[in-house]
């Protein structure tokens, strides 16, 4: 999986909240959703080769989210 930056991370940590942030704690969270971005995109893509298409759509994510029970 390819590694996601942690200043982003950070930030949102920030914009929720936090007074401050350690690095560790934006890595954590980077590695969680770039842990929860590959599951969907490979549910998604599953689907899509399912449906006989070769391109993921957006419908696909959508229920990809929904099959792991990702509320958002």
């Amino acid at each position: 999986m390819a590694k996601l930056p942690i200043a982003p991370f950070e930030k949102i940590l920030k914009e929720n909240g936090a007074k401050r942030v350690s690095f560790s704690a934006g890595e954590a969270l980077a590695e969680l959703v770039g842990d929860i971005a590959a599951e969907v995109s490979r549910n998604a893509s599953t689907l899509a080769e399912h449906a006989g298409r070769k391109t993921v759509v957006r419908k696909d994510v959508e229920l990809a989210r929904k099959n792991l029970r990702i509320s958002l």
